[in-house]
């Protein structure tokens, strides 16, 4: 029994929720219908005739790409133009094709934190702030016999994270009161009598992104028929998001050999170069695909160096002003690595929840376009 393509795309929305991405961008299933059957995937980089070709061969029913077949709405659909045969032979076939772009480099454990893992870099952070989790107060009564299968669940579910800390939770003793009424079935007490209950006051904060899940796997928990909570709105937020990463090397490093070293991590060939103002490279800035508009956000939060791509003339200018050393190692040296990244999530997540098993496999047929002579 193959799987649904909703189930694959849930698995790939719970890495990259399309709810990060930038407002400009075009992202989630671009082609097809969510209720087409899956058993071979292609993750690629990006959708060309090559690309489209491969997958025919291989029978591919799904491709995951990061950049966007369909970026704006279309006026017109040309078979004798790039995007018009992707979309007729995508149709053809029954092809379906999903995207993941800037929430895949937005995302926590997504394309940027891959890179900066590659670099190994600690004390990781986000280099832009792009999106905030609002946080609500979630306050539920349960009694004390069950509170620990209660707040297991909730946490389990999303609840309860501050910063690198899980299961954060408060609760108080207290009694609690009700008398059903008819056609009820209490899980405590008879009919028209008042219950009297030693109970718990549990609380906790619940990102907004996860409030869904979490109130209803707390109703699906509770023994009680008519579930008692409370929520809050709170001034504070969770979890910030954005583009880029800036942190550390566990050692400073002179500037020729961190080229040499984001040639092998990245098995790059070439690289082109702005020099820094100082050779010791200590604190690194990137951001994978095009971020040489972080250039100045890089300088400020002091980061030696930034490793990006499509850097451009004027761009390098401001570097050297600012003193900050850029590597540009190609829009796509740093962003083809997110094929086997993506490839061994998809695994991952189908072995640990015993979903049917697919083939998922990475695109061969994807080049860099630009070649250094």
């Amino acid at each position: 029994m193959s799987l649904s393509i909703q189930q694959v795309i849930q698995l790939i929305e719970e890495l990259a929720p399309k709810r990060l991405a930038e407002d400009w961008d075009n992202v989630g299933l671009q082609i097809g219908s969510y209720d087409q059957r899956v058993n071979r995937v292609l993750v690629t980089l990006g959708v060309n005739k090559e690309v489209m070709k491969e997958a025919v061969d291989n029978n591919v029913d799904l491709i995951i790409s990061h950049h966007p077949v369909i970026f704006k709405s279309l006026s017109k659909v040309r078979f004798d133009q790039e995007v018009g045969s992707i979309i007729k032979t995508a149709i053809e076939n029954e092809i379906n094709i999903y995207v993941a772009h800037t929430n895949y480099d937005i995302a926590k454990g997504g394309l940027n934190d891959l890179l900066a893992e590659k670099l190994g870099l600690n004390s990781v952070k986000v280099l832009k702030p792009t999106y905030e989790d609002e946080l609500k107060k979630l306050v539920v009564f349960v009694p004390n016999q069950d509170l620990d299968e209660v707040r297991e669940a909730i946490t389990e579910a999303g609840a309860g994270w501050i910063g690198n800390y899980r299961d954060c939770t408060f609760q108080a003793n207290g009694i609690g009161t009700f008398r059903p009424l008819a056609d009820t079935n209490p899980h405590i007490g008879q009919e028209g009598q008042l219950e009297k209950v030693d109970e718990s006051r549990l609380e906790t904060i619940v990102p907004s992104s996860k409030l869904k899940e979490v109130i209803n796997k707390l109703i699906e928990v509770h023994p009680y028929e008519e579930v008692a909570y409370d929520l809050y709105s709170v001034e504070a937020f969770g979890e910030r998001l954005g583009l880029g990463r800036i942190g550390e090397l566990a050692s400073s490093t002179n500037f020729e050999e961190f080229v040499m070293q984001i040639k092998e991590s990245l098995n790059v060939d070439r690289l082109r170069v702005v020099e820094p103002k100082k050779n010791r490279i200590k604190k690194v800035a990137l951001c994978s695909g095009s971020g040489a508009d972080l250039i100045r956000t890089a300088a400020f939060k002091g980061a030696d160096l930034l490793l990006t791509g499509d850097l451009k003339y004027h761009d390098a200018e401001q570097a050297v002003e600012l003193g900050l050393g850029v590597i540009d190692a190609g829009h796509y040296g740093t962003e083809v690595i997110m094929q086997d990244q993506v490839v061994d999530y998809l695994q991952r997540k189908i072995e640990e929840e015993n979903l049917t098993e697919i083939d998922i496999i990475s695109a061969k047929s994807n080049q860099d376009f630009i070649k250094v002579i």
